[in-house]
């Protein structure tokens, strides 16, 4: 049987190519109902459109043979203001987004929706007006409610754990398999007495699974001295202190890289006698060991999924979302004792 083409769909539902070709790529000149009638059909017959080709062909009619680029929108939900390491791990993503998407052959338009960006109605009108189809979303404080996008059009990755309104694919850092390896490589270098500081915000958005790998690890690594972790809604100097006193952990693992000198103040020396870990790097100034959440790296993939999925047509709220994780490594730093010379594993 001959694949089914454009000419043979519209014949057989009546339309003409033009109102076919408008249906499947959701233009608000078709009614929703002879839309999804369209896609509906096309589906069952097995017929698969390309919904770059019109974009391509008309830009090559305009541009006499310009090298076509396609358009990605990088989405930033701001509805208060954010932290200077919000707005740096942001920027370091939407970095990685644009590198990526322009290897691919596509530009990036940012966006943002909040009190001082647009409305999220007014970005659904804007996207459809531009034909912009492929959405990468930055992490937002919250659970952000999108449903007022009319999400047939639109093909997205979350660039952060999980969102539920819609559900969609999303790309993030692997904090759980992160700190797994993180305590072993602070075993390996002698470290016997690890610590844990963290904000219950920052674990809370991750399912905790900073907290839930540093639980399982100090149960199977050898000779290892279960320290508690301080989990509190904010840190604060006199909090940590205590802690740090009363259990002593030979190496801190915490978000906050001020800790460094409320060690010194309690006794220690960096790293003759503990060690300091941030679990962020972009937290710091290079001036300690951290933890790289390659964000870069994070939105270099996000924006080749959602190319992807534009490339093989999955438009609308996934059936199935995915979650896509790449691994943390650590930057070394002078607030970390030496890896043992000779060491294969580094």
């Amino acid at each position: 049987m001959a694949a089914p083409t454009l000419r043979s769909l519209a014949k057989e539902l009546g339309l003409s190519r033009t109102t076919l070709s408008d249906a499947l790529r959701g233009s608000p000149r078709v009614k929703a109902e002879t839309v999804a009638r369209v896609r509906a059909a096309a589906k069952a017959a097995g017929y698969e459109r390309n919904p770059l080709t019109g974009a391509v062909m008309s830009q090559l009619r305009r541009s006499r043979g310009q090298q076509f680029r396609g358009v990605l929108a990088v989405v930033e939900i701001i509805q208060t203001p954010q932290t200077p390491f919000a707005v740096r791990y942001n920027e370091s993503l939407a970095a990685g987004i644009a590198s990526r998407a322009d290897d691919l052959g596509f530009k990036v338009e940012r966006f943002v929706v909040g009190p001082n960006g647009v409305t999220l109605s007014r970005l659904d009108t804007i996207l459809h007006t531009r034909g912009i189809q492929g959405l990468i979303l930055l992490p937002a404080v919250g659970f952000p409610d999108l449903g007022e996008l009319s999400w047939h059009r639109y093909t997205a990755v979350y660039a952060d754990y999980f969102i539920d309104h819609p559900p969609l694919h999303c790309v993030c850092s692997d904090h759980y398999r992160s700190m797994i390896a993180l305590l072993r490589e602070l075993h390996a270098r002698g470290y016997r007495r690890p610590g844990l500081f963290m904000e219950i915000a920052l674990d809370e958005r991750l399912q905790f699974r900073w907290e839930g790998a540093f639980l399982a690890l100090q149960k199977y690594l050898p000779d290892i001295t279960q320290i508690p972790a301080l989990q509190v809604r904010e840190v604060t100097r006199e909090q940590f202190t205590a802690w740090f006193k009363k259990y002593n952990p030979d190496v801190v693992m915490g978000h906050f890289p001020v800790a460094m000198e409320w060690m010194k103040a309690a006794g220690a020396k960096l790293p003759k006698t503990h060690g300091f870990v941030c679990l962020n790097s972009l937290r710091t100034e290079g001036d300690c060991a951290s933890v790289d959440l390659r964000s870069g790296l994070l939105g270099a993939r996000s924006a080749e999924l959602v190319i992807g999925q534009l490339l093989h047509n999955e438009f609308g709220v996934p059936e199935q979302p995915s979650l896509t994780t790449i691994p943390a490594k650590l930057i070394d730093g002078p607030t970390l004792r030496p890896a043992a010379a000779g060491r294969s594993d580094k």
